[in-house]
This record gives C-alpha cells, structure tokens and sequence, in this order.
C-alpha cells in the first residue's frame, strides 16, 4: 500500500514540473475552466494618476533646498524634519493594518513590570 501511494505520488510530482515547464516555455497547458485562464496572454495593468509629475513626490523641492543650507543649521533641521514627516505619512496611507491582527487588551494596573 505504501509503495502505491509513493508510486501515485512520484507521477503527480511528475505531470506538475511537466505542466511547470510547459507554461515556462510560452506552450499551452490545459485549463479546467476554473480560475483565470492561463493560456491568456498577461496585460500589465495600468495605473492613471491625475497628479502632476512634480506634485507626485512632495520632498523633491525639500532635499533641493536642504542641499542649499548648512548642514545641521536649525533650518537644515527644519526641512529635515518635514521631509521626515512627510515621508511618515506617505507611509502610513500605505501601510495596511488587518484589525484582527492588532490585539486591543485592557489596560493593565501594573505596567512597569515590577515585582509585588
């Protein structure tokens, strides 16, 4: 029994790098109709933004000025730090966060960890 299930189990090895290998090479594979199509040629999608080509990165002007000033100055600083915000919040309409993986427990009493 075992030697069939291995025997069953080397074919189907098999037949997926053959069908693998078929799709590397440009070849048609058959399809069960389920799913999309992989015979189908692949369109990349196009993304159409209304933004113009220097409104798309806000801290272009920021990095250009901060070459201008003296490193470090507290107007280097300035700039640096509101490139650095902006990048934070180009980062957070981003980032995705599912709300079953942030776990919200109830505030401890005891939260500095120190031994009672």
């Amino acid at each position: 029994m075992i030697r069939h299930g291995f025997i069953l189990l080397t074919f189907c090895t098999a037949l997926i790098g053959c069908a693998g290998a078929a799709a590397q090479e440009g070849r048609s594979i058959a399809w069960d109709g389920l799913g999309k199509d992989p015979n189908r040629p692949r369109v990349a999608k196009r993304h159409v933004t209304d933004h113009a080509p220097a409104a798309s990165d806000p801290n272009q002007e920021r990095e250009r000025v901060l070459g201008t000033l003296r490193p470090y100055s507290e107007a280097w600083w300035a700039v640096h730090d509101e490139i650095q915000a902006e990048n934070d919040r180009q980062l957070g309409s981003r980032l995705v966060i599912c709300p079953r993986c942030v776990e919200s427990s109830p505030p401890r009493e005891d939260v500095t960890g120190s031994i009672r």
